[in-house]
């Protein structure tokens, strides 16, 4: 794993508009005495040592945590794939995996499954399924799709798992596990989330 893992950028999706949380900045709200954004690079930090941050605001409290912090192209807050290409373009390793920075519960596991899935089944992108729906933005892709991207999202798309459906897609089993994927998208997911008892 350590081996293929140097051929991975991983990078935190953190730029979008947070709307129904009032517009904050999600990626900087304390978890357990941590940013959000710390318990996703966290996870990266298992499969690579290559980490970024995507974020279109607050740059410099982002940068603090010591990782560089790249923006979208465009100042219009595109979605994750927007991020996605963004990481693509800084990337110099054949690989890029997405995690999103509101999944304060994700496991190094996760990430694990995502690339050991992809290798098994020869595949140009991989994402997290948890046996019900798809995760599309816990996501393992060929940095050579960047032109494809670049192209989906200059003809207005913005869909993850349309594009996704454009190559050959591998799905990680992840049913056994299903609280990874617990985020926070409102003040009342931050207050179930907060509940949630901390492993001993």
């Amino acid at each position: 794993m350590q081996a293929y893992g140097k051929k991975i950028t991983g990078v935190v999706l953190a730029g979008g508009r947070a709307r129904r949380m009032g517009g904050g900045d999600k990626g900087l709200l304390s978890f357990r005495g941590r940013p959000l954004v710390a318990w996703a690079v966290s996870a990266l930090e298992r499969v690579t040592d290559i980490v970024l941050i995507n974020a279109n605001r607050n740059h410099e409290a982002y940068a603090a945590l010591g990782y560089p912090v790249i923006a979208d192209a465009t100042a219009s807050y595109d979605g994750p794939l927007a991020g996605l290409l963004a990481a693509m373009k800084a990337a110099k390793t054949p690989y890029v995996l997405t995690v999103p920075c509101d999944s304060p519960l994700i496991a190094g596991e996760l990430l694990d499954r995502l690339v050991s899935t992809l290798a098994a089944q020869g595949a140009e992108v991989c994402a997290a399924h948890d046996g019900e729906r798809l995760h599309p933005v816990f996501l393992l892709a060929e940095t050579a799709l960047l032109s494809d991207l670049e192209a989906y999202l200059a003809a207005g798309q913005r869909k993850v798992d349309r594009w996704l459906s454009h190559h050959k897609l591998a799905l990680a089993d992840c049913h056994d596990h299903p609280e990874w994927f617990t985020n926070v998208n409102t003040p009342e997911d931050w207050k179930a989330l907060e509940a949630v008892p901390s492993n001993p």
